[in-house]
């Protein structure tokens, strides 16, 4: 068994003395595992970096085995991370929450495009913190866990939209949430047309944070 494809470099991890394991992200492959023969030495320092855009070859004798890559590296991104603590953080956590959420062996092609779109911002500390923000909403569709914050589950309306469920995901008007507001998490401005309020992004954050957690993590581990 043998395929090739471009694919993003989630993690790895010792495999005996001289190798690694190496989990990434692929459009036509999804996440997919392997070994590199020789991956621990200085050779493959430079290219098995977190974040990076790989050239993979992966052969097996048995579909469901482990199977092992050759690399070759496309598109560096570590660098530019470093240069910014925020950016270092954001390239960290799409690489973890991926390696730990994402089935194994199944495709996510136009997903993948968006994490490879996203990856490569990280030189642009200016747009990250929203393009990030943007990514979280649409891993959480992707894993069948989307917010609904268009429109107030109760009335249906688009006005004066003010608070999430924490239960469906669904936004909820300040007239019709009643009794409930202490049950009910804040809707952030920035999700909202017609704002520009990026003072509102980690607001932002923190609501996709608890849906990932509260959800997403609970069902996957």
């Amino acid at each position: 068994m043998e395929w090739r494809s471009v694919g993003i470099l989630l993690a790895t991890r010792r495999h005996g003395e001289k190798s690694l394991i190496i989990d990434t992200f692929c459009p036509s492959y999804g996440r997919y595992l392997g070994v590199v023969k020789g991956g621990a030495s200085r050779k493959f320092a430079p290219i098995l970096q977190v974040g990076a855009q790989l050239d993979l070859t992966w052969r097996a004798r048995l579909q469901d085995h482990l199977g092992s890559f050759k690399v070759e590296l496309v598109r560096a991104r570590t660098a530019h991370a470093m240069s910014d603590r925020i950016l270092a953080a954001g390239l960290r956590s799409v690489s973890t929450i991926l390696s730990g959420v994402l089935p194994e062996r199944q495709a996510f092609d136009k997903f993948y495009r968006t994490t490879e779109d996203l990856l490569d911002l990280i030189n642009q500390p200016n747009i990250w913190p929203l393009a990030y923000l943007k990514w979280e909403l649409e891993l959480l569709k992707v894993l069948g866990y989307g917010l609904d914050l268009s429109k107030c589950a109760v009335s249906g309306t688009s006005e004066n939209l003010r608070y999430v469920s924490p239960r469906t995901g669904r936004a909820i008007s300040e007239q019709a949430a009643g009794e409930w507001v202490p049950k009910l998490l804040h809707l952030p401005s920035v999700f909202l047309k017609g704002s520009d309020n990026s003072d509102s992004i980690i607001d932002g954050l923190k609501l996709t944070g608890y849906f990932l957690t509260k959800k997403v993590f609970n069902d996957y581990h």
